[in-house]
């Protein structure tokens, strides 16, 4: 379609882009808010290891659950209608965060809090594709979407570190009050209404059928990084497997399906999803990892490491920013190859961390790898909404954020599992005979554990849990290293045919 035959976005539009924003923000913030909080609220919530992997990442599963749903209903009752109902509950449900006095209620509000956010993020973008019909200027506002989400994801680490230093842990989830008062304010006056034409009845079965399929996976996921490959990760990966055939059987046989599976027969489509999924999950567990080694290892107050991580914060930004610019003449599958193989030269940077003084290294690497999180983010995204019809947009745009936020959860189950394996191999051993099973337990389970119990256990012995919890990360890094590598290459190849944004795909 020729760029002149299209509505090109005016001075409403772009302010309602800036109401968007907003959560958009929010929703990125809340993903990594936990990172540097989490070993004060392990002091006084005293989870387990496990609790403690659930309190990080319920939040992102639950997103990932229900945005088919969430996306699809908003196509129904009205994209802007349903934007404005998440924000009310995702303001509620935050105050109950901020406030939990247990472990399982604040797993329980971060579920909500997920269930919550996956009516704000395929709304969000949803409209964007709807207000913003020019490809260029839909690239760029994407980009500016992209960039708000990478940016709340950054500030999470320093928000989360400025409120410990003068608050309590809980403190943080209440950004998101006055974030929902301006929007309920601001979005009946800058955003428009749309509702997809004939979009059919909403069915039901399908929305169980999708609840089925994912969350056992989920399960599995858990189970298996907690106890290794035992018959009740297998059966809920079989149970989730099937749910999920049936899933899809159904979407093929319905007028009005819940998800357009037909949306996958796109190859543009299909290879932007699969460079999110798979690109998010070594930033998930490069998040949380890296967060742990600031404040367990290098032990940095939450202000000090939150700043440490704002240089690659910048670099996440300018890539959001600047690669939906520079795909105006270089193939975005060129754009996308390169950024992924400076992300694999952050990840194998951060191979080489030590426990001691490894503080510039870390930054170095991980903004390489920010930097790649960036434009997969912006172009990705892009790639997947453009791919799609406008009636299809929020169906489009919650395939998106789901793959996004299950790579992020996946990445902390995974590399967080994995790094967590390295450390408790590393540190059964050197536990000296005689030390009270409790104690045993505890610093045995993990570094936040280790460092809790140091009091009890002999001199020096901290030092050697920390060398083993670099080591997990050391491991997990070089991990998402070879992943990434082979990712940066598929890109290169699955999107190949796609032109320079703006112009016709390539033959």
């Amino acid at each position: 379609m020729s760029t002149s035959t299209v509505h090109r976005a005016g001075p409403r539009e772009w302010g309602g882009l800036a109401v968007l924003a907003l959560p958009t923000v929010l929703l990125g913030l809340d993903v990594t808010v936990l990172y540097l909080a989490l070993p004060s609220l392990a002091e006084d919530l005293r989870p387990s290891s496990t609790e403690a992997l659930w309190i990080m990442d319920a939040y992102g599963f639950l997103i990932a659950g229900f945005l088919i749903t969430m996306g699809t209903l908003g196509d129904r009752i009205g994209r802007r209608k349903l934007l404005m109902i998440g924000a009310a509950a995702f303001g509620v449900v935050s105050v109950v965060a901020a406030y939990s006095d247990s472990t399982e209620l604040l797993i329980a509000a971060r579920a909500a809090l997920g269930i919550a956010g996956a009516t704000l993020m395929p709304s969000t973008l949803a409209l964007i594709s709807n207000m913003f019909g020019d490809p260029r200027q839909r690239s760029v506002a994407i980009g500016v979407w992209a960039t708000c989400f990478a940016l709340g994801m950054a500030l999470g680490p320093v928000v989360g570190g400025a409120m410990l230093a003068h608050f309590w842990w809980g403190s943080a989830f209440l950004l998101a009050v006055p974030v929902a008062v301006v929007l309920l304010v601001a979005a009946p006056v800058l955003i428009p209404e749309y509702r997809a034409p004939h979009s059919g009845r909403f069915d039901l079965l399908s929305v169980a059928l999708s609840l089925i399929a994912i969350l056992p996976v989920i399960y599995a996921v858990k189970r298996f990084a907690k106890d290794g490959l035992g018959a009740p990760a297998v059966v809920a990966l079989v149970i989730g497997v099937v749910f999920a055939t049936l899933f899809v059987r159904r979407q093929g046989q319905l007028a009005s399906p819940l998800l357009d599976v037909r949306l996958f027969a796109d190859r543009t489509f299909s290879a932007a999803l699969s460079v999110l999924l798979v690109g998010l999950i070594g930033v998930g567990g490069s998040m949380l990892l890296i967060t742990q080694q600031l404040q367990l290892v290098e032990e940095l107050p939450p202000v000090e490491a939150g700043l440490w991580m704002g240089p690659p914060a910048l670099m996440m930004f300018v890539a959001a920013i600047g690669a939906p610019l520079v795909a105006r003449r270089v193939p975005p599958g060129i754009v996308v190859s390169v950024t992924l193989a400076l992300s694999t030269l952050g990840y194998l940077l951060l191979t080489q961390v030590d426990a001691t003084g490894g503080i510039a290294l870390i930054v170095i690497g991980f903004g390489l790898v920010y930097l790649g999180l960036g434009a997969i983010a912006a172009l990705g995204t892009d790639l997947v909404v453009g791919a799609a019809p406008p009636e299809k947009a929020g169906s489009a745009s919650a395939m998106s954020e789901t793959v996004q936020e299950l790579g992020l959860a996946l990445g902390v189950a995974i590399l967080g599992s994995l790094a967590t394996a390295v450390y408790r191999g590393r540190v059964e051993d050197g536990i000296p005979a005689g030390t009270p099973a409790g104690v045993a337990e505890e610093v045995g389970d993990s570094l936040a554990g280790a460092s809790a119990g140091a009091g009890r256990m002999p001199a020096g012995w901290l030092d050697q849990a920390k060398e083993a919890a670099t080591s997990g990360l050391n491991v997990a890094m070089l991990v998402a290293a070879g992943g990434t590598v082979v990712l940066a290459l598929l890109a290169a190849v699955a999107l190949r045919h796609i032109g320079a944004i703006g112009k016709e795909d390539a033959a």
